[in-house]
């Protein structure tokens, strides 16, 4: 059995983590909230722009646009969205997960495949493979619009220069506090953009553009490319907080539960100590007569 000491010292350890990861949760906390209005604000836009691209992709001819071009798929690029930081659970690790699946199911039917990595996280655990392209780490802190366009331009770029037939962005998506699934989403070639209030009966018509719609989707698709890669980042910065705010209470009652245990620990050998004690007492006295 341990001595008095040792398990006292263990007690005050866990102690002080708890306290730390209390500390966390409420930093956690604090912080998703201002994420989680910025998302939540971002995604009004970002349902507009679909809307708007489904009207101007709809009827357009898809073979005047570069970045619309179906090609053979013979190489396959991935953009992997993580966080800078841990401490958030198996966030991070699933959206590795489900890129590394992707990875063998692409080289299973032949095709090569490469990363991109936005954030530290991916970027550790998929470099060992080889595959990764290009990364851009420590900027999930404090990202903004001109960091989505930084990597939308260079993804893109590599796609009309023909290095990458078809590119896909992984995430973290925020569905609540306590729920963030990994998603793949398809980014290039550009796909005509279907409305998510179709119905079956619907008004048919054509719309006039002025300029001509081929003038305004060459503005509109980089900006199409930028608004995917900035909202996925939101995603991952909400879910990021949520996570960690949820690890660090699983932490925090996790510590609870050692003191709890320790505590009895303690209790049973400070008995087992004045038991010890009282023999010795009872034995002398009995020696004495």
């Amino acid at each position: 059995m341990p001595s008095l000491k040792d398990v006292k010292n263990k007690i005050v350890g866990v102690k002080k983590t708890a306290q730390i990861t209390k500390a966390m949760n409420m930093v956690a906390s604090a912080k998703l909230r201002g994420a989680q209005e910025k998302m939540e604000a971002f995604r009004p836009y970002t349902s507009k722009f679909n809307e708007a691209m489904s009207n101007l992709s709809g009827g357009s001819n898809t073979d005047s646009f570069p970045l619309m071009e179906s090609r053979d798929v013979k190489t396959v690029e991935m953009i992997v969205i993580t966080s800078d930081r841990g401490l958030c659970g198996s966030f991070n690790s699933n959206i590795i997960k489900l890129a590394e699946k992707k990875m063998r199911e692409y080289e299973a039917e032949g095709k090569e495949v490469s990363f991109v990595c936005v954030g530290k996280k991916g970027n550790q655990i998929l470099r060992k493979t080889g595959k990764v392209r290009k990364a851009y780490v420590d900027i999930m802190a404090s990202f903004q619009m001109f960091n989505a366009r930084e990597v939308a331009t260079d993804v893109s770029e590599n796609f009309l220069n023909g290095n990458a037939d078809k590119v896909e962005v992984l995430f973290g998506e925020f569905r609540s506090v306590a729920v963030q699934a990994p998603v793949a989403k398809d980014f290039l070639p550009v796909q005509p953009v279907e409305s998510e209030e179709e119905t079956t009966e619907k008004i048919s018509g054509e719309y006039i553009y002025e300029p001509s719609t081929e003038e305004i989707m060459d503005v509109m698709q980089p900006l199409y490319l930028n608004v995917m890669i900035y909202h996925a980042m939101l995603e991952v910065g909400a879910s990021e907080h949520a996570a960690r705010m949820t690890a660090m209470d699983n932490a925090t009652n996790a510590c609870k539960d050692i003191i709890e245990n320790l505590t009895i620990v303690y209790n049973k050998a400070r008995q087992a100590a004045i038991t010890a004690e009282l023999m010795d007492i009872v034995g002398g006295a009995e020696a004495l007569k």
